[in-house]
């Protein structure tokens, strides 16, 4: 693949963040247009080319300078071992807007209580050095089985254990399986290859990159506010007021009136907004946000 100057090889997750992945980039105002066929999305931004790869191998191919940066997971960085540029952490999954977890779970009717009791047992999973490193610190003696998938059916034919990612718990349990251990709790990460990060034009792009993915997140549950209040009420309506930050206070062309601009959750306007009316509050406008810079 020809990369003219000034272009930016993007790894885009492929398979479970795939979804979320280009839903965040629309709220941070770049479009990503996939189709089944193809690895190569378009963007609307002519400086970024996008692959589309396997959050598991992604560290690779961005360590070696097959791509200058990617999302994939700090779990998946992390069991690579590989040296890459960590550029930030974006914490969302593929159903929610919090961490994953690789725990330990195993059979709901075994014996197995703690990962102590494991010794000399099969552990099934796709998570390999971190899983061995895990039972390593513990002393425990096991024998790490890499899984290509389905995991969750490989207890108690297949392996005595297993070590699995999970944002609800709900395929587990599903599979008649009992969590007993964290092994680590995981974020998706924008990652970059160090020689691209040591370039001035693509370490730049990466940042505003990051800037905007971040913002995007940050926005994600929360809305603005606006409304106008008596100056001698202000100080009523500002302690009804939850804010991201201090509030916004502008004067009004009415010298006995000002402006107040914030930024809350959205899941306690229901609650607030009757408290602000009944503070003085008017004018009340609530309006959604796509991104939040800090």
């Amino acid at each position: 693949m020809t990369i003219a100057a000034n272009k930016l090889r993007l790894g885009i997750p492929k398979g479970s963040l795939q979804d979320a992945t280009i839903a965040l980039f629309a709220r941070a105002g770049f479009n990503i247009y996939a189709n089944g066929r193809s690895y190569f999305p378009t963007v609307d931004d002519s400086e970024i080319e996008c692959m589309l790869i396997r959050a598991q191998e992604m560290a690779r191919y961005v360590e070696h300078g097959a791509l200058d940066a990617g999302l994939t997971g700090s779990d998946w960085v992390a069991d690579s071992g590989l040296d890459v540029q960590t550029v930030t952490d974006l914490v969302y999954a593929k159903q929610s807007r919090s961490k994953v977890r690789w725990v330990l779970a195993v059979p709901q009717d075994s014996p197995y209580q703690k990962a102590e009791d494991l010794k000399h047992c099969i552990i099934a999973t796709e998570l390999v050095n971190t899983t061995k490193h895990y039972f390593d610190g513990k002393n425990v003696p096991v024998k790490v089985e890499f899984s290509w998938g389905a995991t969750e059916v490989k207890p108690p034919i297949l392996a005595d254990a297993i070590v699995e990612v999970t944002e609800t718990g709900n395929s587990l349990r599903a599979n008649r399986l009992r969590i007993i251990d964290t092994v680590i709790e995981s974020a998706t990460q924008l990652i970059a290859n160090k020689k691209s990060w040591r370039d001035d034009w693509k370490r730049k792009k990466i940042e505003n990159l990051a800037l905007m993915l971040r913002g995007a997140i940050d926005a994600q549950g929360r809305v603005g506010l606006m409304l106008n209040v008596r100056k001698t009420q202000l100080e009523n309506v500002l302690g009804v007021l939850p804010a991201l930050n201090s509030p916004t206070v502008s004067s009004l062309s009415d010298a006995e009136w000002v402006a107040v601009n914030t930024i809350l959750e959205e899941s306690v306007v229901r609650d607030v907004l009757p408290r602000l009316k009944e503070v003085g509050a008017t004018g009340i406008v609530e309006y959604p946000l796509n991104k939040v810079v800090m």
